[in-house]
């Protein structure tokens, strides 16, 4: 679903017509049917605007289901991170933190040295 039907589908079920949506979030009505037109992709602001008067949240509203949610085994490490002590938590999202800042830093250098390489040819 995309995010025009989005923005349509709760605007009715949350009872507002483009007017009472245009009004709950300051949003111009001519806007709002742009969104809905799908003409148009609100701006950072007016998106957590609508997702404030939706009751729904930013990704909700952008992202298709699963889109933005990790992976299944993934989930289910992050479950067994939620119940362990708080002390265990914080080395484990520590060693997090030191495991993407080295992928980060190897895909970097890889970047840099491909062009490199491409500006010595």
């Amino acid at each position: 679903m995309s995010f025009s039907q989005r923005v349509v589908e709760l605007r009715k079920q949350r009872g507002f017509t483009q007017q009472g949506l245009s009004d709950a979030t300051g949003i111009h009505v001519q806007q709002i049917k742009r969104y809905e037109a799908g003409s148009s992709l609100p701006t950072a602001d007016a998106l957590k605007k609508l997702a404030v008067v939706l009751h729904v949240t930013s990704d909700f509203l952008l992202f298709e289901p699963g889109e933005r949610e990790p992976e299944d085994d993934m989930k289910l490490r992050f479950e067994a991170v939620a119940a362990m002590s708080a002390e265990d938590q914080q080395t484990t999202k520590a060693v997090l933190d030191a495991m993407i800042v080295k992928s980060q830093v190897t895909q970097t250098v890889e970047r840099v040295s491909k062009t490199a390489t491409k500006e010595k040819d």
